[in-house]
């Protein structure tokens, strides 16, 4: 069999793994997500929707009993059960009563600029897709409002908020249409709203990589610019629709990554604690930074509100992956987030449904492992969420 014989059937074979994977996947949602495989959300208990609104249940049910805001779901068993939607206007309610503006609806205000936080590392199992997505929906349930963008042409993220690149998206939308060097599209015509009320994405798909290549050849012919404000230009065509954007990055330092660097306001870089995933960090590291002096020399404002590294898949237990975390806060200092990203069964299991910790039921889980996993989310989050806050001058 002649060499081209053997790559024709390879084609072939890798084609056929393809389509049949695709197929199953689309059948896998129409099964998980009936009657149209679009996902929703699900309700809050009582508790679990004071928690998100910082008040006591009693004063939830105090409001309920006096018939103020809107009414809650109530199970057989006399149990009220919130819609996020339910939790959005619960928190116009709330801030309308506020002693000091901002203390239910947290997003920006007159002055304050948008936070666009690049999610970046590239080597794979860093943990950035799920620490994307966990940012992005934990902001939205507090009252952000908030874009999340996947950059990464394997569009995890996409996935999982229930949009299935290979069928949804098959005559674009992804970021592409509104950064492409011919005839882009208005930024708004690629954001979909999502079944997290304040969370709008900017899906993904392998059509990205039409920049990475484009762009080179954009360049050779002079067309392309500055090319590296392509996603800036782009974002400021709804700055004023979000407190902040969440950007998926892909996990490469191509052309995509450095529009995306050239945008953010705050960098963060996930950090699996291992010895082969922090010598990958020190080549990122350098990589990273020879980039971004290219892009300043070009004219770009390089500088940001704030950088910091998460560790993530991380085990308390394990003794080297301890000695790595030493060794990190001490070279880094303040720079390494306080709170760590747990491993934990909670957030792969819930991956295989396509879901976040933020929407599987606490009851899919034993007890402890959620709480421990969701304490964690939580914690990580909730720094980001003060540095963000301080970046607007707010404590």
């Amino acid at each position: 069999m002649d060499s081209s014989a053997v790559v024709d059937n390879l084609n072939a074979v890798i084609r056929s793994h393809s389509e049949s994977l695709m197929a199953q996947l689309h059948a896998q949602r129409e099964a998980l997500f009936p009657p149209d495989a679009d996902k929703v959300m699900r309700k809050f208990s009582s508790g679990e929707a004071a928690s998100l609104l910082g008040v006591n249940d009693s004063y939830l049910r105090k409001l309920h009993l006096d018939g103020k805001g809107p009414s809650p779901e109530l199970t057989p068993g006399n149990r009220r059960l919130y819609s996020a939607e339910n939790l959005l206007e619960l928190r116009a309610l709330l801030e309308a009563k506020a002693r000091k503006p901002g203390d239910y609806i947290p997003g920006r205000r007159e002055g304050d600029h948008l936070q666009i936080i690049g999610v970046m590392n590239f080597k794979g199992g860093s943990g950035k897709t799920t620490s994307s997505a966990h940012l992005a929906q934990y902001l939205a349930l507090r009252g952000y409002r908030v874009l999340a963008i996947d950059l990464d042409p394997q569009a995890s993220l996409t996935s999982l908020h229930g949009v299935q690149p290979e069928y949804d998206l098959m005559d674009g939308g992804t970021l592409y249409d509104a950064i492409r060097y011919e005839d882009p599209r208005p930024i708004a015509s690629v954001i979909r709203k999502t079944y997290f009320p304040n969370l709008d994405l900017i899906p993904g798909n392998l059509e990205l990589m039409e920049f990475e290549h484009e762009t080179p050849r954009a360049l050779a012919q002079g067309n392309a610019g500055l090319f590296f404000f392509r996603v800036k230009e782009a974002l400021n065509q709804v700055e004023g629709d979000y407190d902040v954007v969440v950007v998926d990055c892909p996990p490469q330092l191509g052309f995509l990554t450095m529009s995306a660097l050239s945008a953010a306001t705050g960098l963060l870089v996930t950090v699996h604690p291992e010895m082969l995933d922090v010598m990958s960090m020190s080549q990122f590291l350098r990589m990273t930074a020879d980039l971004m002096d290219v892009i300043a020399a070009s004219g770009a404002d390089m500088t940001h509100d704030w950088m910091r590294y998460l560790l993530t898949r991380y085990e308390p237990t394990d003794a080297p992956q301890n000695r790595i975390v030493a060794f990190l806060r001490t070279m880094y200092g303040d720079k390494v987030l306080n709170a760590p990203m747990l491993k934990s069964t909670a957030i792969s299991d819930a991956g295989l449904t396509k879901q976040t910790l933020y929407e599987v039921e606490r009851s899919a889980f034993t007890r402890s492992t959620y709480d421990r996993a969701i304490e964690s989310l939580n914690a990580v989050n909730g720094e980001i969420a003060a540095l963000i806050q301080q970046t607007w001058g707010r404590k």
